[in-house]
């Protein structure tokens, strides 16, 4: 029979092995944590697709809003649209690809004036509804608007989404009749990634070297061309690549997952998508702006102003003032409860009426 003393020594070491039990559960749960934490860092080094996939998502939100944000100043003039059409492309890669297009419904069925747009989206994310309402408010104005879909990064690598916008271009060329388009007076736009995109389809069209380097025969002559639309976009992928800070790893990662290469500033990709590098004298008049608040600006929006000027390019350019307030962020121009992107509007129907004249 234990003594009272013995008994009550049992808990003692009862609770001295269950503090031993808990201390290595804990030191477990430290080692599986470190082990799974090293995974992920390790798989981020081998594939831009986890990180992607998350800038994916913080995007396509934003696009998803500011579509929301712009409805509200889509006016009640009747528009005749025709969302989600095939691309008749020649490659495989064609399949699934999509154009949306608005045009006045005014009972006229002559042709008009066609600004064909390509969405941003930091070329693994957005799609053609995020700017659809921009294009139904440029359509009331007495235009055709095309907006393009095309494969985003990382499932396709560059430059799929090249040849696939060619495709469309050529589509449209095509079916100019049906869709009320000028082939004659086509208008290329973008943002973002869509404006380097709509860029090099430019360059692509207006500088044959160029389409030889790309082993792509531009969908349109260079005379059916006459004006290019700019906002808050990338053509010197130089400069991408000396950018520091968490909006720089995220378009590096873009980056990666669209041109397939962690060492995108020192392939051939780099080299191509940078239309800073290719736009000639022929290139076509162009529009170009950017917000203040927007880093892009400075090291990309400028220098390809500059670079247009030089080559005496026509260029109309609504840069902000450094010290403008309130400090104005990338895609500024969709946000159209801003006085600036109304301004911004007002500017870009102007260079449309320009250069759609006659």
């Amino acid at each position: 029979m234990s003594s009272k003393h013995e008994r009550n020594a049992l808990p003692s070491w009862g609770n001295e092995l269950w503090l031993s039990r808990r201390q290595r559960r804990f030191i477990g749960t430290v080692v599986v944590v470190a082990v799974v934490g090293f995974l992920i860092t390790w798989l981020v080094t081998l594939t831009p697709w986890p990180s992607a996939m998350v800038i994916r998502a913080v995007f396509e939100k934003g696009g998803t809003d500011t579509a929301a944000e712009m409805e509200k100043y889509v006016t009640d003039a009747p528009l005749t649209e025709t969302l989600a059409v095939p691309v008749d492309g020649n490659a495989a890669d064609d399949a699934g690809m999509t154009f949306d297009v608005f045009s006045p419904d005014d009972g006229d069925v002559e042709p008009l004036p066609t600004i064909v747009w390509v969405h941003g989206g930091a070329w693994i994310a957005g799609d053609s509804t995020n700017v659809d309402p921009y294009l139904r408010i440029l359509a009331a104005e007495g235009y055709t608007t095309v907006g393009l879909n095309y494969t985003l990064g990382p499932e396709g690598t560059y430059p799929t989404a090249v040849h696939q916008l060619n495709d469309a271009l050529a589509t449209l060329d095509d079916r100019a009749e049906e869709f009320r388009i000028d082939p004659d007076r086509i208008v290329l736009a973008g943002d973002s990634a869509g404006a380097q995109l709509a860029s090099q389809l430019a360059a692509l069209t207006t500088n044959p070297d160029y389409a030889r380097l790309m082993s792509i025969d531009p969908a349109l002559d260079a005379d059916q061309l006459v004006g290019v639309v700019l906002n808050c976009g990338v053509y010197d992928l130089d400069a991408m690549s000396e950018l520091t800070g968490i909006g720089a790893w995220g378009l590096k990662i873009a980056l990666w997952g669209y041109t397939g290469t962690q060492d995108w500033s020192q392939k051939s990709s780099g080299t191509t998508m940078s239309t800073i590098d290719f736009v000639t004298e022929d290139f076509p008049a162009t529009y170009i702006s950017g917000g203040n608040g927007d880093a892009l600006t400075w090291i990309q929006s400028l220098p390809m102003e500059a670079r247009l000027d030089e080559l005496g390019v026509d260029v109309t350019s609504l840069i902000w003032p450094a010290d403008h307030e309130p400090a104005l962020p990338h895609e500024y121009q969709f946000h159209l409860d801003y006085e600036e992107a109304q301004a911004a509007l007002v500017e870009t129907l102007e260079f449309l009426d320009g250069v759609t004249a006659g």
